[in-house]
């Protein structure tokens, strides 16, 4: 007779797969240990990205020269906005290039979880990974157009403040932004398809209540705290101020916005959590 225990020592363990029922019972360490699979992810949304493209990574770079072009030619030349004593073509690019990083990773972690729908379906892993890689994905694509900012500084003959040290907690709000509304769009768009038809939408709403064709001192003083708690003026601003030498943002106000984004976050992590057990079924 063969030895029972021996044979229970043998067997592979077991893992059982709970979803989690405290509201604040993220288990966010699962991340952690899923990192590897964050990298492939990634890795694989950029290979995705360019695959069969003549120009390749140079569409990164087209686009916010183009947008740059139109801009300072309508609200420049046309509907003569000011620029803060700056040229309107960097004013105007110094803003698309947080701006466009933005958009490319709200819009993509908003429809992340229907477009790897086959994997949510079939392997277990912690489905915030795939919102999570939608936006760190575009971060990639930030490099090429930031150093086409730097030659157009060096054209316009405009030297970076001691402030750019900070550029990389401007660009960690940005992406803290995005993957806030994209914890609230993906889930929703799994049950609405609607969702991912209006983010195109919701996406130039934004672009346009935020200063990126106009400073911020065309809004008015009463509308100032308010107009705050839109993290993205806090990111553009903070660009200009970093790189342009713009006068020094009201650093009230972007803590103002860092907390709305710290909110919206914490928020997007809870409601994320509370609907992935259904994620598998619906989507």
């Amino acid at each position: 007779m063969p030895n029972t225990r021996t044979l229970t020592e043998l067997r592979a363990p077991t893992v059982v797969i709970e979803p989690r029922k405290g509201l604040l019972d993220l288990d966010l360490e699962a991340l952690w240990e899923y990192r590897e699979l964050l990298y492939f992810l990634v890795w694989r949304n950029v290979k995705v990205r360019y695959k069969q493209t003549v120009i390749g990574a140079g569409w990164v770079i087209v686009q916010p020269l183009l947008t740059m072009m139109i801009f300072t030619v309508i609200f420049s030349y046309m509907a003569k906005i000011p620029s803060d004593g700056l040229p309107y073509a960097i004013f105007a690019y110094t803003a698309l290039v947080p701006w466009n990083y933005f958009s490319q990773a709200m819009s993509r972690s908003g429809t992340s979880l229907v477009g790897d729908a086959n994997l949510i379906s079939k392997v277990y892993f912690p489905r915030l990974i795939i919102p999570l890689a939608s936006v760190v994905t575009p971060a990639v694509d930030f490099f090429l157009p930031f150093l086409i900012l730097l030659g157009l500084m060096v054209w316009f003959g405009i030297a970076p403040t001691w402030g750019v040290l900070a550029l990389p907690l401007f660009l960690l709000l940005a992406l803290m932004t995005a993957l806030a509304v994209g914890l609230w769009l993906s889930p929703l768009n799994v049950k609405y398809r609607d969702v991912g038809y209006t983010i195109p939408f919701f996406s130039q709403f934004w672009m346009y209540a935020s200063p990126v064709v106009y400073p911020v001192s065309l809004v008015p003083e009463k509308w100032r705290l308010l107009y705050s708690l839109n993290p993205m003026a806090g990111v553009i601003e903070g660009f200009r101020w970093a790189l342009l030498g713009k006068e020094s943002p009201d650093f009230g106000v972007m803590a103002v916005s860092a907390a709305a984004v710290l909110v919206l976050l914490v928020g997007g992590i809870i409601y994320f959590k509370r609907m992935e057990r259904t994620f598998a079924d619906v989507v």
